[in-house]
């Protein structure tokens, strides 16, 4: 087992709390043992990164363009080991790992090349008045399980570009491909510009309430985005929260080449074992083509090789941890009770592993616990309707609105796309996110915006300068 360090100042340091245990989901063994950080190591490590902003924000945006597209290189040069440990910790299929690992680097690329431009307000014979946009300070990053490598990278590299210093905290389901992921930068940047802590949820929690952090970044549950807004308040920090979803498709009436549909829609769903945040997670389907569609989605799920992300050929893993392995459980058994058919799956395979098939739960409605409530598992309900209008009411029927998609011809769909309340919509397809086009949600999804020129402003300040000629 490789010895993880916290990292501090550039500096592997070891752990002041207990150190505690990772679990590999494939087989549930004890993947690695992680260092957990102390109250007195989290003011440790935000000092070093108020120490390092001195310089680092005065730093030209092309020298940190230069340092990035060298942290991309070594990323890039260390895919196969970054690939592994995400595999061993998460449970995704390697292809799956891999495809993160190189999506990132390129992110990393794309977000290095930004620029923040002066804007001129006024030029007149009077006034010159124009917007600077400057770095915040020290950034809190606080990050999921789901996709620990690409939503490190999605925090980190905006915070850091703007010219901010980070502190971060991955989450202590899988710390370990975000420790080694540090451990890289820290070969290219200035010592304190990003340091790691790893350690429980009351971490987390300290991190928002530190007086020396300026900003958190967060992505995870709802509930938690609560508590962090609550905690940050004191100190005004600025937030950006990337919050739960349940995101519905609406497949319209009379649809075409639905074999082809059906299977960008089971990819969409599934994706990551349908753990990804703006997955498809509520499927409505006219009465029409309903049994086709679930059992057309059914051959597809009964397709998927279930086992460990390291076997070849295996091309769906494992649920990340037992908790949500449970969650899945009780849902769709209190569907089952509910008197819904499960077309597929439906059971946990009986082996080590927090393994479960991918699953479609027909004769459901907007009453059942399994569309109420985000699955985050591999699990996809479908839901008749008779008229588009009371599918579109039944899909806006959530307090969530990350993302939805409506599957169709291209005219009608992108017409009833616009009115789904949610922060993005697809048409045609559903969970693609782009590092040049802004992502967030509406309602109870989120606050703030990620990617693109958009994303890349929450990470600065403004600062108007008004000189009089």
């Amino acid at each position: 087992m490789k010895d993880y360090q916290l990292i501090i100042n550039g500096e592997k340091i070891a752990g002041e709390n207990k150190n505690f245990d990772v679990l590999n989901p494939a087989d549930e063994s004890v993947y690695n043992t992680c260092p957990s950080a102390s109250d007195k190591q989290l003011d440790f490590a935000v000092n070093c990164a108020n120490e390092a902003f001195k310089t680092w924000s005065l730093t030209t945006s092309n020298e940190r363009k230069i340092l990035l597209h060298k942290v991309a290189d070594k990323i890039e040069e260390n895919i196969a080991e970054l690939a592994e440990i995400i595999v061993k910790e998460q449970g995704k299929p390697m292809f799956l790992a891999q495809v993160e690992v190189g999506a990132g680097a390129a992110w990393v690329r794309y977000t290095a090349d930004l620029e923040i431009e002066v804007e001129t307000i006024e030029d007149s014979e009077t006034r010159l008045i124009q917007m600077h946009r400057k770095p915040l300070g020290v950034i809190g990053s606080i990050t999921p399980w789901n996709w620990p490598f690409m939503i490190a990278i999605w925090h980190m590299i905006p915070a850091l570009k703007a010219g901010n210093t980070l502190v971060c905290k991955p989450s202590s389901n899988t710390p370990f491909n975000t420790l080694r992921l540090v451990e890289i930068m820290n070969e290219v940047l200035p010592k304190g510009v990003i340091n790691i802590l790893t350690g429980g949820s009351g971490l987390g929690s300290k991190m928002s309430k530190h007086e020396g952090i300026r900003k958190i970044a967060f992505t995870g549950s709802t509930e938690t985005g609560k508590s962090i807004m609550n905690d940050a308040s004191n100190s005004l920090k600025r937030l950006t929260l990337e919050l739960g979803g349940n995101d519905a498709g609406i497949i319209l009436p009379n649809s075409q080449n639905l074999d082809e549909m059906l299977n960008g829609i089971f990819q969409s769903s599934f994706l990551n074992m349908g753990q990804t945040c703006a997955a498809l997670k509520r499927l409505y389907v006219h009465s029409d083509q309903y049994d086709e569609v679930c059992e057309k989605l059914a051959v597809i799920a009964n397709s998927q090789v279930v086992g460990d992300g390291m076997t070849e050929g295996t091309t769906f893993g494992p649920v990340q941890n037992k908790a949500q392995l449970n969650l899945v459980e009780e849902l769709v058994n209190d569907a089952k009770a509910n008197g819904a058919k499960i077309v597929c799956g439906g059971e946990a395979l009986d082996k080590k592993g927090f393994y479960y098939p991918p699953t479609i739960v027909a004769d459901v409605d907007n009453s059942f616990r399994i569309v109420k409530e985000e699955q985050f598992g591999p699990v996809l309900p479908v839901i008749k309707y008779n008229a588009i209008q009371e599918a579109l009411l039944l899909a806006n029927d959530s307090e969530v609105g990350l993302g939805g998609s409506v599957w169709g011809e291209k005219e009608l769909a992108s017409e009833i796309a616009l009115k789904l309340e949610c922060g993005t919509s697809w048409v045609n397809n559903h969970a693609e996110v782009l590092p040049h086009v802004p992502f967030g949600g509406c309602k109870l999804s989120g606050y703030g915006i990620e990617f693109g020129q958009e994303g890349l402003l929450e990470f600065t300040q403004s600062h108007v300068v008004n000189i009089t000629k």
